[in-house]
């Protein structure tokens, strides 16, 4: 596999990768710690071209899988809007992201200019330039992280089980772990995972849907097909975000 990595987990002698974000945890075939985890948050600008988020869209009680060091949830915070952002990372305090941000930021750094024919870099100019973007929404969000952590704006929690009532939330937003790791997360959880956020949110929005090999994820068709029959509206929609080779869509889920 040749993408960065916001994870690097050694598994059955191999290693594979999260883009974004760091939600993705399997605690089943081995601990959760934070020396797995390579801490890599988007912007809020990035979350707005990969989700097509408007300004009505932004007035929303919104939650956020696996959200890691972004600085979405500080940005909207500051807006006077509402989001509740959901990673195993938050376990963790803000010291110790940032030690393991600066850990692995010159390597993730190289990482990113070796797989540059695999990668869009042409939204920042270069790997060091996007780099830069990234640490600046990692510093905000981490400058926001206590105390959002104090007001619950930021809660360890993972799929397929979330710990939130029933249409908690207007809009649920997950970014590079759902249809990203087909190979390693099987459809079950993929089915599972997508009707568990219909259930906490009343519209859903998952980028991208590609694989980590930047085809079309096989499970999609099946999560498309599960949805048809639950009655429930689903389309697949271009946005102006790409950064993974290949097309750029999003899947928008609605209860009607």
């Amino acid at each position: 596999m040749n993408d960065l990595t916001d994870y690097t987990i050694a598994h059955q002698g191999r290693r594979f990768t999260r883009i974004c974000g760091l939600f993705f945890r399997l605690e089943k075939m081995m601990g959760f710690t934070l020396e797995k985890v390579v801490p890599w948050g988007r912007s809020f600008e990035e979350y707005v071209a990969m989700f097509a988020l408007s300004e009505v869209d932004l007035q929303k009680f919104i939650l956020g899988i696996g959200d890691g060091p972004a600085s979405f949830n500080a940005l909207i915070h500051e807006r006077g809007g509402r989001m509740l952002s959901a990673d195993p990372v938050y376990a963790f305090s803000g010291e110790q992201i940032r030690g393991r941000i600066e850990e692995i930021y010159d390597d993730t750094i190289e990482q990113v200019a070796a797989n540059a024919e695999h990668l869009r870099l042409e939204r920042f100019g270069s790997a060091a330039a996007l780099g830069q973007v990234r640490l600046r929404a990692m510093e905000r969000f981490l400058r926001d992280f206590e105390g959002g952590k104090r007001e619950r704006r930021y809660l360890s929690a993972e799929f397929p089980d979330l710990p939130f009532a029933d249409h908690s939330f207007d809009l649920a937003l997950c970014s590079h772990l759902l249809f990203l790791y087909s190979e390693q997360l099987e459809q079950e959880f993929h089915l599972r995972s997508v009707m568990e956020l219909y259930r906490v949110a009343r519209e859903i929005r998952i980028f991208p849907l590609l694989d980590l090999s930047h085809q079309t994820s096989p499970h999609l068709q099946p999560v498309l097909a599960e949805l048809k029959q639950a009655g429930l509206q689903a389309n697949i929609e271009r946005v102006d975000y790409e950064f993974q080779i290949g097309p750029k869509h999003m899947l928008r889920i609605m209860s009607d």
